[in-house]
């Protein structure tokens, strides 16, 4: 049985029809950067939990969790309705390997992001350590419509701090947008669109984070994988590593 701490919501924050912001005070252990954890709620007796990965860096607060509100979805339409002050239950530890302590020595490092996939990447873009790692941050978010660019002041922020190592690439798939590379991102690298605005290539001095739709995930894996570059694991240090959104 999961162990679950009380939170209290201090801010929903609405993006757009379907996306979301919980921001939550709750007490939650120690953490990685790019983790995450379960948020839970009693729905008709049942207790139904989801695992999501906090936005906000270690000792940061409130807690942050960007979602996206699923149609018919049992928590996710709930988690969007509630209000200031309403209850909801946190596990206290998190989880996950997508975090900087897991990468090899790179000079590039570049994180690639669908949708609400972009909101362990803000973790870690936001703390001091990626910025002594790497010499060079490229981060891109790939979205349908241009209004699902999101924290937008965050991206700012480190832009204005770390104007000489860091790059933000928006992409937008299903309306023209002048500021952002159209399509998705397997293909923008196949043409040299993505890398022509990162100022340099995906390479063997590069690590690549990915995370998000399954399908981006899979399809720019295998055109990485094709230009030589290998999978990351504990094992065998590679170039690539990844987290699938569901």
């Amino acid at each position: 049985m999961t162990k679950w701490n009380e939170g209290i919501v201090v801010e929903n924050k609405q993006w757009t029809s379907t996306l979301h912001s919980l921001r939550v005070d709750a007490a939650i252990e120690p953490f990685e950067a790019g983790q995450f954890t379960r948020l839970a709620l009693d729905i008709d007796g049942e207790e139904i939990s989801r695992p999501f990965s906090l936005v906000n860096t270690p000792g940061e607060q409130p807690l942050d969790f960007y979602f996206i509100e699923v149609p018919g979805g049992l928590l996710s339409t709930k988690l969007a309705n509630l209000k200031l002050g309403d209850t909801i239950k946190i596990a206290p530890k998190a989880s996950g390997l997508l975090t900087l302590k897991q990468l090899p020595p790179a000079k590039k490092l570049f994180l690639l992001a669908t949708g609400t996939g972009i909101g362990p990447f803000l973790s870690i873009i936001k703390t001091a350590e990626i910025w002594q790692q790497f010499e060079r941050i490229t981060l891109v978010h790939s979205v349908r419509y241009s209004e699902e660019l999101t924290y937008q002041q965050t991206i700012r922020n480190i832009a204005e701090h770390h104007a000489h190592q860091f790059s933000y690439i928006p992409m937008v798939s299903r309306e023209p947008c002048d500021y952002a590379i159209s399509g998705r991102i397997p293909a923008a690298i196949i043409d040299n669109k993505l890398e022509l605005r990162a100022g340099g290539p995906i390479d063997a001095d590069s690590h690549v984070m990915l995370c998000g739709n399954p399908d981006m995930v899979n399809d720019t894996m295998n055109v990485l994988l094709k230009r030589g570059l290998k999978k990351h694991s504990r094992r065998e240090p590679g170039h690539i590593s990844i987290e699938k959104y569901w």
